[in-house]
C-alpha cells in the first residue's frame, strides 16, 4: 500500500518515512505542495491515505485539499502545528478527514493511518478474496481454494505480493508495466526496468503451485490482467451444482 506524504521539515519527514516502511507501506514523499500537485495531474492516483503538513511551501494545505477533492476521495490526514486546533478545522472544512497536532507519537500517526483505511469508501481490507484465490495482506500468503474448507497456500515475495495486491485490488482493469512500477517502487528509488516481467513469471509460478495455471494473462500492448473467467468464479455455486 502507498503513501503520499507531504512534509517539508527533513528530520520529521525521514521519521515518517521511515516508520511507515517498518509498517510495509510504500512511501512518496514530497517537499512542496505545488509539485505534489503538478505529480498527481499527471496519473492517476494509487495511493492508500495522504499525510499533508499545514506548513507545506508551494501551495496552500486549504488548496491542495480542495483541488484534491475535485478529483478523487484519498482520505487526508494534516498535521498541523502545536495548540492550533483552529488550523485542523479549517483543514477539514477543506476537505481533509483528519488532523493530528504536533508533537505526536508515531503510534497515534500510525493509528489514525488505519482508522483512516477503515473509514474510506474504498476502504481497502487486509484479506482479499476473487474466485478460489484470497489473499493474506498482512503475512503475504496466497490461498486457492477447491472447496470452501480445502485450499492449498503459498508465501509470496514482498514484490510479488505487490504485483497480486495491485490485480486483485482493481480486478476488472488491465495494469500496464508503468502502473505496476509505480506500484512496486517508491518515487525516487532505482528501479529495474524488467522487474515487472519477472515478478509476473515468478508469480505464476507459485499460483501454478497451487493449482491455478491460468490467473493472470498478458493482454495486447503488454498490459497484464486477472482471468475474467477465475475472478468471478463461485466455490459456493459449484459446490451446489456440482
Amino acid at each position: 500500500m502507498k503513501i503520499l506524504l507531504v512534509e517539508p521539515d527533513l528530520e520529521l519527514g525521514e521519521q515518517i518515512q521511515q516508520s511507515l516502511s517498518q509498517e510495509h507501506y510504500i512511501v512518496d514523499w514530497f517537499q512542496d505542495g505545488l509539485v505534489t500537485w503538478d505529480y498527481l495531474e499527471l496519473q492517476p492516483i494509487q495511493y492508500t491515505v495522504a499525510i499533508f503538513d499545514w506548513m507545506m511551501p508551494g501551495l496552500p494545505v486549504i488548496e491542495l485539499c480542495q483541488r484534491l477533492r475535485t478529483q478523487h476521495p484519498l482520505p487526508v490526514l494534516v498535521l498541523t502545528p502545536e495548540r492550533r486546533w483552529q488550523d485542523g478545522v479549517l483543514a477539514l472544512d477543506a476537505g481533509a478527514d483528519d488532523y493530528l497536532m504536533k508533537p505526536f507519537r508515531m503510534q497515534e500517526l500510525l493509528a489514525r493511518l488505519r482508522a483512516l483505511r477503515r473509514r474510506s469508501p474504498q476502504y481497502q481490507p487486509l484479506q482479499l478474496q476473487l474466485g478460489r484465490l484470497s489473499l493474506d495482506c498482512n503475512n503475504r500468503i496466497a490461498y486457492w481454494y477447491s472447496s470452501p474448507i480445502e485450499y492449498e497456500q503459498v508465501r509470496l515475495s514482498k514484490k510479488e505480493f505487490q504485483v497480486l495486491e495491485y490485480l486483485m485490488r482493481q480486478p476488472k482493469q488491465e495494469a500496464s508495466q508503468e502502473q505496476l512500477l509505480n506500484y512496486l517502487y517508491e518515487m525516487e528509488s532505482e528501479r529495474v526496468s524488467n522487474v515487472v516481467a519477472a515478478q509476473i513469471r515468478r508469480l505464476r509460478c507459485k499460483l501454478a503451485e497451487l493449482g491455478c495455471e491460468d490467473m493472470i494473462q498478458t493482454v495486447q500492448g503488454g498490459n497484464y490482467r486477472l482471468n475474467p473467467v477465475c475472478v468471478n468464479y463461485s466455490i459456493e455455486n459449484s459446490e451446489s451444482t456440482g
